[in-house]
């Protein structure tokens, strides 16, 4: 039998094994971990902050001080603290002397504002779980099963070229039908090579990617603004003038026009406000920095597959603008490269590559795997 049918058979040898790894189903990251860091942070921060505003409320009871005037009982005293702090209306005047009122609601709603934040924050990972991780969950399955397969093959035929080289009684003849296979591409892998190829003309990965940021960044910049307006307009007032004198009070005499009160839990929101605000502004250049990795290829992990035979998806310049779903998924094989079982060994054959005195000689795993097998002492010279 030719070469060149026994490479086609070797190559095809194990095409349809079930699937020896089937742990990888459940150990897959479908996360980078700069969007896992930033999904702990946006998400957990404003919760962890609203359980202190929480529990400092329910510590401390009423969450404002009003100055009653002398002679209020204990009741009346407690009833004007919570008709101030169900109304929250601060009651002044203008430059010409017109009376004008301000609400401060917004401190009120505060810790529940910051509910609906976390919230918001984490629907750009819904959108990524749902819309996008189960088709990158098979890509990458596939992908990672037929790099290893691709290894396993090489090493298969390398082991059977060297029989047959050590059976050949003309070593010249050897190597004219190795060449000759090499040119007619018969060590090829030709459903791998094309379904990275289909994947680079592939958007949908990367458009859910890039409009997950998007809501991120969206996001983050919505609750600085809205920190900001809160700043601007209530967060520097911490004392307010109110009016009890509506309903059924409003014609008694001897309750005064205007009591002053004071928000007791104003300096725990300033703090809060602060502590989200500040490490938001933090997270922004971390989500641009994420989607500006979408401009440029990662070649490292696909640069140590072309040394199998007829693997060069690099060489052959396949590779033309990166944003799309090839260039998504190289970025997840990084992620998961503790799955990937047959990149350290091609990195250690790769290193020993590179310390080989005749690099001449060497083009793919399969010639330095004959050398080592002791092939290239009865290698001719070009």
């Amino acid at each position: 039998m030719s070469l060149s049918h026994t490479a086609a058979e070797y190559m095809l040898s194990d095409a349809l094994l079930p699937d020896p790894g089937g742990f990888r189903a459940k150990g897959l990251r479908l996360e980078l971990p700069s969007d896992r860091l930033l999904k702990f942070v946006t998400v957990g921060l404003p919760l962890f902050l609203v359980s202190v505003a929480f529990a400092r409320e329910f510590s401390t009871g009423s969450q404002i001080s009003c100055f009653s005037p002398t002679n209020f009982t204990g009741k009346q005293a407690a009833y004007v603290d919570t008709a101030c702090w169900d109304s929250l209306l601060h009651h002044g005047f203008d430059a010409e002397g017109h009376a004008v009122t301000k609400s401060l609601w917004a401190l009120k709603v505060f810790p529940y504002s910051l509910l609906v934040v976390a919230v918001l924050m984490y629907l750009p990972y819904l959108l990524w779980r749902y819309a996008a991780a189960p088709a990158l969950h098979c890509d990458l399955l596939f992908i990672i099963d037929e790099l290893d397969k691709s290894y396993n093959r090489s090493v298969r035929l390398v082991q059977h070229m060297r029989k047959v080289q050590q059976a050949s009684a003309v070593p010249e003849q050897f190597w004219e039908e190795y060449e000759r296979a090499r040119r007619e591409r018969y060590f090829e892998f030709p459903l791998l090579e094309r379904y990275l190829t289909c994947k680079q003309h592939a958007h949908s990965l990367v458009f859910i990617y890039i409009l997950r940021n998007l809501l991120v960044l969206l996001f983050l910049a919505a609750t600085c603004l809205y920190l900001v307006f809160l700043h601007l307009n209530i967060f520097f007032q911490d004392e307010f003038s109110c009016s009890i004198k509506t309903g059924l009070l409003q014609a008694e005499p001897h309750i005064p026009l205007f009591i002053p009160c004071k928000l007791v839990f104003f300096s725990i929101f300033q703090l809060i406000s602060f502590s989200v605000g500040g490490v938001y502004i933090l997270l922004i250049p971390v989500v641009v920095y994420n989607t500006l990795q979408l401009c440029q290829w990662d070649k490292g992990l696909l640069s140590v597959y072309e040394m199998l035979p007829a693997f060069d998806l690099l060489s052959r310049k396949m590779l033309t603008c990166p944003i799309n779903d090839l260039n998504i998924i190289l970025l997840f094989l990084r992620a998961n490269i503790s799955e990937l079982t047959s990149f350290g060994r091609l990195n250690a054959v790769s290193a020993l590559k590179e310390a080989t005195a005749n690099k001449e000689d060497i083009d793919t795993v399969v010639d330095f795997m004959t050398l080592l097998a002791g092939l290239g002492t009865t290698k001719p010279k070009p």
